[in-house]
């Protein structure tokens, strides 16, 4: 496999996962919320990744998510899945449920908490690519898994039998550009942080974008690939401000971005519940500044 394998390009939302007031996963509210982003343009979803606190749910519930985002899609669009687990056979065997309920394709971070070399972080991959069959998406997002892949092992890993795309979520643009320089003709390349730089990643031929930001942010947040696909730089440039000034309100004053996301969405009468322990839901003067700046973006 590699680039040509797929055909997934454009804005594909990395949706939340909402509970219910039992803790529960809200499947009526994440088939809305699924709704949304397609009828917004979205080209696929992402469910069960970092924004979807994947950490926070059991293997049973994120084989749940991967059987209700492929059933929601139906073949309208891609539906990645997060799959990615400390160890090989729990990463194997989330990603075999992904292939049975149906999903596109895996989306992979290397394994979390306790830092790797490069080669122990290819070994995983490789030994994961070895027993998987189904399309899988590299994940860099050093800020949270610890372990970067960095545009040299970007391009070992991209010689693996069924990776095909990446996952670029360093927020360093030297590492994003160095990285899709490296293996744009090997393998997709996927903007993670869009809010920050998704128009010039674009201009620089990234496929698209995978981002956590359409949750709150329809349809500006798809518009913004379009945008500046299509070559209206004027209004990519005016998105991209939008994107950026919402990731300062999202990340500042004691907010963090997941539980400020779900947030958000509530504001905006969007259904999102609270995130699930250890995080918490934003309260005092943290909601009240999110609020104050939500209206002063008017982005509904």
């Amino acid at each position: 496999m590699n680039r040509d394998s797929v055909d997934w390009a454009g804005a594909m939302p990395a949706i939340v996962t909402i509970f219910d007031d039992q803790g529960r996963i809200d499947n009526d509210a994440m088939r809305d919320n699924i709704e949304r982003m397609l009828d917004a343009g979205a080209s696929g979803v992402l469910v069960g990744g970092c924004t979807g606190e994947f950490w926070a749910l059991s293997s049973s519930e994120r084989s749940d998510l991967f059987k209700l985002g492929a059933e929601c899609v139906a073949g309208r669009g891609v539906v990645l899945a997060g799959t990615g687990a400390v160890t090989v056979e729990e990463t194997v065997q989330l990603t075999r449920a992904a292939a049975d309920a149906g999903c596109s394709g895996a989306l992979i971070l290397p394994p979390y908490f306790i830092r790797l070399s490069d080669d122990e972080v290819f070994e995983h991959y490789r030994a994961v690519d070895s027993l998987v069959d189904m399309p899988v998406v590299l994940y860099n997002i050093p800020g949270n898994a610890l372990n970067a892949i960095t545009p040299t092992l970007a391009a070992r890993l991209a010689e693996l039998e069924h990776v095909v795309a990446i996952k670029e979520s360093s927020g360093d643009w030297n590492n994003f550009y160095a990285t899709l320089i490296r293996v744009k003709d090997s393998i997709r390349v996927f903007c993670g942080p869009s809010s920050i730089f998704g128009v010039p990643a674009v201009a620089a031929g990234a496929d698209g974008f995978i981002d956590c930001f359409p949750n709150v942010w329809l349809p500006g947040g798809i518009r913004m690939f379009e945008a500046a696909a299509s070559g209206n730089l004027q209004e990519a440039n005016d998105l991209q401000e939008t994107g950026r000034r919402l990731t300062d309100l999202f990340t500042s004053e004691g907010r963090s971005l997941y539980p400020a996301t779900k947030a958000a969405m509530n504001y905006l009468g969007h259904r999102a519940g609270g995130p699930r322990a250890p995080l918490q839901p934003l309260r005092g003067a943290a909601l009240d500044g999110l609020h104050a700046g939500l209206d002063g973006l008017d982005i509904n």
